[in-house]
């Protein structure tokens, strides 16, 4: 089944896409639905773009829930592990 269940968000950051260019990402989309190479039925597939740089400026993953879930964990656990001066 397909959830079509889309979120986005503006962001600020890097990633290191095709032909191990780096770029800047300013949107982040997240979806679950089914992957496109993941072996899994399901996965939380997030997107972070450049869309002002067209397409190829994409890095794609495709996780599944379980997956999912420990990034958040480890995201979380590092920005409180950093001195909160740095993350303001």
């Amino acid at each position: 089944m397909c959830t079509y269940a889309t979120v986005r968000t503006a962001i600020a950051g890097s990633a290191k896409g095709p032909d191990s260019r780096w770029f800047a990402v300013t949107d982040a989309t997240a979806y679950y639905d089914h992957p496109v190479h993941a072996m899994a039925e399901h996965t939380l597939n997030i997107d972070f773009a450049a869309p002002a740089e067209g397409p190829a400026a994409r890095v794609a993953v495709e996780l599944t829930a379980q997956s999912a879930r420990e990034l958040v964990a480890v995201i979380q656990a590092a920005l409180a592990a950093a001195p909160a001066e740095l993350t303001a």
